[in-house]
């Protein structure tokens, strides 16, 4: 090749660096503005809805009034099903971010009303994850940017999912998972070229979202604390929740395949949610994305007595029988969100369940440490990645390094019974 044929080579090369660069930093500022929408729309709900300070971390299931619980997320079960109707009767079909990345184009009018209706069903109290609202959100904006930027189809598909992961690194400020949820779910490979972006628009979003998300860890509670038992426990219980993690994620996938279609979501959604309010009668902390489940777990204090923790041991196993079969019947229904939060409800149930059952013949860890070794295990499973679950948990908690070790050995047990059973099913297939 000619010297001048080089230099042209060389100058192209730069230029579209140079476009990428700007177009990351455009889609992490975008993606933590998504963020600050969210939380703006949450803080509105809380506050104008239920008379919560404006700010607060309250939720639908800090509503003091019981039947207030229930009328709220009725009221939300009718308008959110005529939403979700109309907006599938006359919209474009939603474009999932897995179909972005692969260069299906999202619809500009509905995929932003999809994310918002998720956002305020969460907000008024349905059982169901929202992090599906900023992550779609994200990639459809640096879609926009990077169509902009006259990007390559490479380069499009890694700022999709950054702009995904950034969004939710926005939204529970979490840099690191964000970041992560880009290059180990989306993209599948972490190269030099899809860390990169993801790392800067992740660590910019956050920053951005600072605005109006709390810097504060989304789970509160005690230091957890490391012992002999708890590294043993592990062991045991990764595999087991591995086995309830696949269970979880089959309920939901048949749910989602049974929901309803056309005009019968404006009758089965407005139902499921009312009974789920009327479960939250007795039991609120079932309301939301699973959060109220996580908290009201890991600040659990577990007698160490038998007599003593009977009671705390059946509350535990309530919650995850319930906030799973809210969740699944949420689904079931029709409406769409995740299963991050409610993974993490699952997950530190069980884990405090088979933990304070444990401790009464072998002590020496708290509540909080089973539990946090629990969220990380299910989460590991049902996101299918491993590294991803594991740092969000620890960026949800503010804590990690004290049982560290433990989340290790309990996440690689339940990924490797969850890779077990997949296999499994293949051969029958």
């Amino acid at each position: 090749m000619t010297i001048p044929g080089l230099l042209r080579r060389s100058d192209t090369t730069l230029r579209s660096s140079a476009r990428l660069a700007i177009a990351t930093l455009i889609v992490g500022i975008a993606s933590g503005l998504a963020g600050v929408l969210v939380a703006t729309l949450l803080h509105l709900i809380q506050t104008f809805a239920f008379g919560f300070s404006w700010g607060s971390e309250l939720e639908a299931a800090d509503n003091p009034s019981a039947w207030g619980r229930v009328i709220s997320i009725t009221a939300v079960g009718v308008v959110a099903a005529f939403a979700w109707w109309a907006l599938r009767r006359w919209g474009k079909p939603v474009v999932s971010v897995e179909k972005a990345a692969d260069g299906a184009r999202m619809p500009a009018l509905v995929t932003p009303l999809n994310s918002a209706i998720q956002v305020i069903a969460v907000g008024f109290g349905a059982s169901i994850g929202k992090e599906a609202a900023p992550r779609e959100a994200g990639a459809w904006l640096s879609q926009l940017i990077a169509r902009w930027a006259s990007l390559s189809a490479r380069q499009t598909r890694i700022l999709i999912a950054c702009g995904a992961g950034s969004a939710l690194a926005a939204v529970y400020n979490v840099p690191l998972g964000g970041a992560l949820f880009a290059v180990e779910i989306l993209l599948g490979e972490i190269t030099i070229a899809t860390a990169v972006p993801a790392l800067m628009t992740s660590a910019i979003a956050t920053f951005v979202a600072r605005i109006a998300v709390s810097q504060e860890p989304l789970y509160p509670a005690p230091h957890a604390v490391m012992s002999t038992s708890l590294l043993v426990w592990s062991l045991i219980a990764g595999p087991l929740l591995g086995f309830a993690s696949v269970g979880f994620l089959g309920l939901a996938d048949r749910a989602k395949k049974i929901a309803p279609k056309g005009a019968k979501i404006l009758i089965v959604m407005p139902v499921i949610f009312c009974l789920v309010g009327i479960v939250s009668i007795w039991f609120p902390e079932v309301l939301g994305n699973g959060r109220a489940v996580g908290l009201a777990v890991m600040n659990t204090d577990i007698p160490g007595t038998a007599s003593a923790a009977l009671m705390p041991l059946a509350l535990l196993l309530v919650f995850a029988v319930l906030k799973t079969a809210t969740t699944v019947g949420t689904m079931g229904a029709g409406a769409v969100g995740g299963t991050l939060q409610p993974s993490i409800a699952l997950g530190s149930s069980l884990g405090a369940l088979l933990g304070g059952t444990w401790s009464l013949f072998w002590p020496g860890s708290n509540t909080v440490a089973f539990a946090i070794v629990g969220a990380a295990a299910v989460l590991a499973v049902t996101m299918r990645a491993p590294f991803t679950g594991l740092v969000l948990v620890v960026e949800f908690t503010g804590q990690g390094p004290a049982v560290l070790i433990p989340m290790l050995v309990a996440v690689a047990g339940s990924v490797a019974v969850d890779r077990m059973l997949r296999q499994r099913a293949l051969k029958r297939e």
